[in-house]
């Protein structure tokens, strides 16, 4: 399928649990409620499903307060689904409680098998390559062992660093056509784009650059006027999205989908 990047049939999201607010964060900003989570969590699977995708939504799991963030245990390409290994110790399982799942939802699942790790949070796909950001998530011999998995399914892995204070690599950068980046200006500042056009969030606005385009529709987190304008000027149909729980606990909108075609 031409464009795959940005085209997808299906998303699967899980809802957040009563102990998201025992969930990772750089910095604590106070902690998420689990309801209002859950209401923004409804808007965000509504908003998929408007696309017409179909959404699967799986139910809580309280063993893993980050479960929400269902991007970084799994990625999905070309119909298979490719386990990763999270890189903090309380998310280790995730990938091994989201296998069945995706066993019964895929065409097929792989396992990365490597020693190091890779945060799905970290990966950023475009129509030919596959580039992972190594991070505090992320490291140099999980991308290199996940290289011949991603080589099988026709792309290229594309190793970058990420600028050490950014979290993810996708925290400040998303995809938005099969040409175009929307990163922040730091982290378009380290090369990485430099094969693609970008379009810079707004000053103030970095928060923005985890957006996603799903088919038509460029998702983006409320708050970010300037950036959304700049978008739309583009020629982008851009949706807002509230995100204010996730953002307490380091999510943002990519993380909270697996988003593929069959």
């Amino acid at each position: 399928m031409a464009n795959h990047s940005y085209l997808f049939s299906h998303a699967l999201c899980r809802t957040p649990s009563n102990s998201v607010a025992d969930g990772l964060r750089a910095e604590d900003q106070g902690d998420p409620s689990a309801e209002v989570f859950r209401q923004e969590h409804e808007a965000y699977v509504a908003a998929l499903r408007a696309t017409g995708a179909e959404v699967t939504v799986l139910a809580p799991d309280e063993a893993f307060p980050d479960s929400v963030f269902i991007e970084d245990a799994a990625l999905c390409l070309k119909g298979q689904a490719i386990m990763l290994r999270p890189g903090t110790e309380t998310r280790l399982g995730e990938s091994a409680a989201l296998r069945p799942d995706l066993v019964k939802l895929m065409n097929g699942v792989i396992d990365l098998e490597t020693a190091g790790f890779v945060d799905g949070g970290d990966i950023l796909c475009s129509d030919t390559e596959v580039m992972v950001g190594l991070s505090a998530r992320t490291t140099r011999q999980g991308a290199e062992d996940l290289t011949p998995i991603v080589a099988d399914l026709g792309y290229a892995l594309r190793i970058v660093e990420t600028p050490a204070d950014i979290l993810h690599f996708k925290t400040e950068s998303s995809l938005l056509d099969a040409e175009t980046m929307l990163a922040t200006p730091k982290l378009a500042a380290s090369g990485c784009f430099d094969q693609y056009r970008v379009i810079h969030t707004a000053e103030g606005e970095e928060a923005a650059a985890n957006a996603i385009r799903f088919n038509d529709t460029v998702f983006l987190s409320s708050g970010n006027p300037r950036t959304a304008e700049t978008l739309d000027q583009a020629g982008y149909k851009v949706v807002q999205l509230p995100t204010t729980q996730a953002a307490l606990v380091d999510g943002g909108l990519s993380c909270m989908s697996l988003r593929f075609s069959l």
